[in-house]
């Protein structure tokens, strides 16, 4: 029995040994996070990611700012990065773990933020503080130094290009044009790569041309026409801008492709098809041309039932295809309709005179009151004015 008793504390003794052992080979990391202002900064995260077999851990920081995890495995190599609001904003590489006394590993926010200063500092004014430099070796001082000649230019370069662009903005304003378009040229010779340059520098060019007449705004409809095509390359998919370019064209009476760049703008965004096939169909009125007017703006009710100025110039259109009989007008199939859709959508619009006599003069008959299609049931009708 005696035999058999020491043989168990042998065994256990021999079992508190190796569990010591075990312990022992278990390194600990642990550290301090200091703001900026100075403080420890509770709820930094401390993430731990082992280099030479995969391992990661993570832990935050208390309310003093400090840090600790253990039972890291011995040896290995680890990366420890400190996060803040999502952002790293430190980190530390190739820390070997060990037994013993547990490593310290903290970050001090405010060096982070004292080299963040001195490297805009040197991309302000292209040199490098001496502080920079003491922390580099000769190679990485002429790659930083090279980095901040071309960051130097090319901040230079945006200054330049937001100056010009600035200024025509202001000058267009002022409908000082031949200004504006000076100033949009430059801004378009520093980078060419800006739509939004070509755009402005295209309409101006357009509220330009509606101030002059003749061979002179022949010229400034062609240089709006030429940059609304290089705003196009930049950005062919944009309907606004091949609305916009169509206008140009039929302003230049180029009516086929007028009509071309405008279905396209519909094409690629047919939520806008009414107001673009509106857009259609006010510059082929203009011109003249009333049976494909119609057409337009026929579309473009179809396109959007409840867009009222279409229903307006689609019966007004339709007014210009009005025979007699007798003495009497007789409207095209669709003109009565189109009038009276556009006083129920806009009984207090800019037109509805003009409907009104419209309906007069074909015999029809305009209504007193409506029901908004769109109201709930119970609703008011509304009266017309």
């Amino acid at each position: 029995m005696l035999r058999k008793l020491r043989k168990a504390a042998l065994t256990a003794a021999t079992c508190l040994v190796m569990a010591g052992l075990a312990f022992g080979q278990m390194g600990t990391f642990t550290g301090k996070v200091i703001g900026e202002d100075g403080k420890g900064l509770q709820g930094a995260v401390i993430k731990i990611e082992r280099k030479d077999i995969k391992g990661n851990w993570n832990t935050k920081t208390n309310k003093k700012g400090e840090w600790t995890y253990s039972g890291m495995p011995v040896p290995g190599q680890f990366i420890i990065t400190c996060e803040v609001g999502g952002q790293v904003v430190d980190s530390v590489n190739g820390i070997r773990s060990q037994m013993g006394e547990p490593q310290e590993v903290s970050f001090d926010l405010r060096k982070m933020a004292a080299k963040r200063q001195a490297a805009q500092k040197a991309a302000e004014t292209g040199q490098i503080s001496q502080e920079l430099a003491k922390e580099m070796t000769p190679e990485q001082k002429a790659a930083y130094e090279k980095q901040l000649k071309e960051r130097s230019a090319q901040m230079q370069k945006n200054k330049a290009l937001n100056d010009a662009y600035n200024a025509g903005m202001t000058a267009k304003e002022a409908k000082d044009y031949p200004t504006a378009i000076d100033s949009f040229k430059k801004a378009g010779e520093l980078d060419p790569k800006q739509s939004a340059v070509w755009i402005q520098l295209a309409a101006t060019y357009d509220a330009l041309a509606k101030t002059k007449t003749g061979a002179d705004k022949d010229a400034a409809l062609t240089s709006a026409a030429e940059s609304y095509l290089k705003a196009l390359e930049l950005q062919p998919a944009d309907a606004g801008l091949h609305n916009n370019y169509g206008l140009v064209l039929a302003s230049q009476k180029k009516i086929p492709e007028a009509k071309a760049e405008l279905e396209k703008a519909v094409s690629l965004e047919p939520a806008g098809g009414g107001k673009y096939m509106f857009n259609l169909g006010a510059v082929l009125i203009n011109t003249g041309q009333t049976d494909p007017a119609v057409e337009a703006f026929h579309k473009a009710t179809e396109l959007d039932p409840k867009y009222a100025p279409a229903w307006f110039q689609y019966c007004s259109a339709l007014s210009g295809k009005m025979t007699l009989q007798g003495d009497k007008p007789v409207p095209p199939a669709g003109m009565k309709e189109a009038c009276e859709k556009y006083l129920e959508l806009d009984p207090n619009g800019p037109n509805v005179e003009a409907a009104k006599g419209l309906l007069q003069l074909v015999g029809g008959t305009i209504e007193t009151t409506f029901v908004n299609p769109d109201a709930k049931k119970g609703g008011k009708k509304a009266t017309k004015k």
